[in-house]
């Protein structure tokens, strides 16, 4: 019961205080302070991250469609790149050597 009490207590503190103390210059109407420039700026410059990664995703599921239809179509050999163990016949005369 005490848990009910305390929190009905601060509800009604919150709804009760005055709304000019949590509010901000750009609130009261003054466009041109500092600070409603600096949050203006803040804004931007969260809108614009969060572009960038949108876009960085869309661009690299772009690559991956791309670079699937080339495979598919043969213009480009997935394991061309890339020597398997069977290409190694164990007469290599540097083995057993680093190679850097």
């Amino acid at each position: 019961m005490k848990r009910w009490s305390l929190r009905t207590a601060i509800a009604g503190a919150l709804v009760a205080a005055p709304r000019a103390a949590l509010a901000c210059p750009v609130c009261f109407g003054q466009s041109d302070s500092p600070l409603a420039s600096a949050m203006n700026m803040g804004i931007l410059l969260m809108l614009g991250v969060v572009a960038a990664i949108l876009s960085a995703f869309g661009a690299f599921f772009i690559y991956l469609n791309r670079r699937a239809r080339l495979i598919e179509s043969g213009a480009l050999d997935a394991g061309a790149s890339r020597p398997s163990v069977s290409d190694y016949s164990g007469n290599d005369p540097q083995e057993g050597t680093a190679q850097c």
